[in-house]
Order: C-alpha cells, then sequence, then structure tokens
C-alpha cells in the first residue's frame, strides 16, 4: 500500500488547474536513441504556453533560456525586455515527462528496474539512466522556458523519493508546493531511484502523476502521446476502434461507455515495447484509472494537435464535443 512518510505538506494557495504528462513517445523519437523529436516539442511547449498563459502573443514571447545553444556563437539576451514587463498571470500547472527513447535503454540493459543495487552493472546502470533522463529533463525545461514558461527541473530522487518494492513509499511534494506558489511550473520525470526492499527500481512517470493528481487534486490531468488515445486493440492493426471514453467504478475497474464495442467479451489490448521498463500503456490506462477515482477527469489524446489544445484548455470538463478525438476517462459514481 502506497504510505507517505513525510508531513502532509501545506496545500499550495492557488489550486493546481492540471497536471500534464508529456509522452515519450510524443517528445522523442524512440526508435533512435537519445533524439529529441524537436518538431514535437517545439509545438507541445507553444500550446502549453497558449493554456499556462492565455491571450498571449508567439510574436511577444519573451524567452526565459538565457544558455548558448548549439551553433550559436553567442547566448541569447532578453534582459532589456523585461525591465517593464509585469509577471505574467499564468495558470498554474505541473508538468511530467516520460523518458521515450531516453533512459529506457540504459535501465533494460543493466535491470535497474529489477533491483540489486550492489551488483556493478546496476549501479553503473543507475548512474547512466539518471544521466539520460535527467539530460532529457534540462532540454525540455529549455524549450517550455523559450516559449516564455517559467519551468523548473525537478528530480524525485534529487528530491527524496523512493519506494518500497516498486510501491510509493516517500515523496515529499512540498518543493513542488513552494515553486507553484512561487509562480514557477514543476516539471518533473520518471527517474531511478531507491527502493527499501530491492535497493533501487524506476519509477515512472505515470505514478508519480498518481501521486501528485491525490495530493494536489487538480481540476483535470492530461496525457500527450503520440496516438489519439486508448484503442481496443494496438492501432496498428486493421480496425482498431478508438474509445472514446471509459468510466471508472468504484472498486477501480472500468468499462468502455463510448463508443459501443461490437465484441465486448475480448478485453482491451494494449502492447508494450522491449525496452520500456515502466508499463506503457498498461500502466498508463491502471493509473488513470485510479486518478478518476478521485473525481479528476483524465484526458488522453495526441500531443500536438488541436484535440490536445482542447483538452490542455479544460473545455472537456463538461461534454466531450464529438469531433474531439481522445480517450476521457471519468469516475462514475
Amino acid at each position: 500500500m502506497e504510505q507517505n512518510k513525510a508531513s502532509a505538506p501545506v496545500p499550495p494557495t492557488k489550486r493546481v488547474r492540471c497536471i500534464v504528462k508529456l509522452g515519450g513517445a510524443a517528445i522523442t523519437c524512440k526508435n533512435k536513441l537519445e533524439t529529441i523529436d524537436e518538431e514535437n516539442l517545439k509545438e507541445v511547449s507553444s500550446q502549453l504556453r497558449q493554456a499556462l498563459i492565455p491571450n498571449t502573443d508567439s510574436a511577444k514571447v519573451l524567452g526565459m533560456d538565457w544558455s548558448k545553444r548549439p551553433g550559436q556563437s553567442e547566448p541569447p539576451s532578453f534582459v532589456d525586455e523585461f525591465s517593464d514587463q509585469p509577471v505574467a498571470d499564468s495558470e498554474s500547472f505541473i508538468v511530467v515527462h516520460g523518458a521515450g527513447s531516453f533512459g529506457h535503454f540504459q535501465a533494460s540493459k543493466s535491470g535497474v528496474h529489477k533491483g540489486g543495487l550492489s551488483r556493478p552493472l546496476v549501479q553503473a546502470g543507475f548512474v547512466a539512466t539518471r544521466i539520460s533522463v535527467t539530460s532529457l529533463n534540462l532540454e525540455i525545461v529549455r524549450a517550455l522556458a523559450r516559449e516564455g514558461i517559467p519551468s523548473i527541473g525537478m528530480s524525485p530522487f534529487s528530491c527524496g523519493w523512493s519506494t518500497c518494492q516498486r510501491n510509493m513509499t516517500e515523496a515529499d511534494i512540498s518543493i513542488v508546493i513552494k515553486a507553484i506558489d512561487a509562480g514557477f511550473i514543476p516539471v518533473l520525470h520518471g527517474d531511478a531511484v531507491l527502493d527499501t526492499l530491492q535497493e533501487c527500481t524506476i519509477l515512472s512517470g505515470d505514478v508519480i502523476i498518481r501521486h501528485l493528481a491525490a495530493e494536489l487534486k487538480p481540476e483535470f490531468v492530461v496525457f500527450l502521446t503520440d496516438v489519439l488515445g486508448v484503442y481496443d486493440r494496438p492501432p496498428v492493426e486493421p480496425g482498431a476502434v478508438l474509445i472514446q471514453e471509459i468510466a471508472v467504478r468504484e472498486d477501480g475497474s472500468w468499462s468502455v461507455v463510448k463508443p459501443r464495442l461490437e465484441d465486448t467479451s475480448k478485453p482491451v489490448e494494449f502492447t508494450v515495447a522491449a525496452h520500456d521498463t515502466t508499463g506503457g500503456m498498461v500502466t498508463k490506462i491502471t493509473e488513470a484509472a485510479m486518478i478518476a477515482k478521485l473525481g479528476i477527469d483524465v484526458y488522453i489524446t495526441k500531443a500536438g494537435t488541436d484535440h490536445s489544445v482542447k483538452a490542455l484548455s479544460g473545455i472537456l470538463k463538461g461534454s466531450i464535443p464529438d469531433d474531439w478525438l481522445g480517450t476521457a476517462i471519468r469516475y462514475m459514481s
């Protein structure tokens, strides 16, 4: 059973509007080791800016990444442009991203997710995994900062989060709350963490989101992926049907509400990549159902589309428009 040994933190002064999960497959090239999908990440960052800071003009965005980029002789400077600018009034969001082509390879090859930190290969893999995922976190923070989003990278390991047999036991979110109250957007990620029973494991971004949702009670949660949502079978198969709405019951079980599937006896199928140490879509649906049980709507849709814009805006909390493509997961009382 999940426990949090730290004392209950004081909730943020402003309610968290949304927790966003950036799927690793949506922002990286999963078949190319440690390669970011720059175009997708830029589009997602722009859409997040529109949701976080409504009525902003992309032509007038003041970037917050003042570090030198590859190919540049000098770092960009916007200091003078900030002198008379008030701090933008933004919504309270939290971003959590997956690893995609970062981290999974290192974790899988060394068996970090299985534990055994006393073995040299696992210890080396733990270090290699964290180097990889934290480097991705930095690039995502920079992409958001270039859109004028005051983002702050936070690693679960560095925040002292840990598990026991892969179940989260310690997760002090006080620093997350302090960042929100200070006007920042925390950006967390799946990470290699210590485990009291098996010495170490991988804490997935989806589990992190579920914990944050339980503690902070956001208005809604959005999963941005590389596909439009949940299908009744792997979407690459002919005849795959997009599931538009899933109802979650009190006991955690769930059923498809819309559309009506022809063969209701056949369970919904999922695929998990061989190198994915966090469970892929299976974990995503399980964690989403647990969030929905809290009375928090969860929307899964494709990153960088008009459908993700609608999900991030919060307009789906009422009735779902017929032209919206994605999967809504809601509690059924």
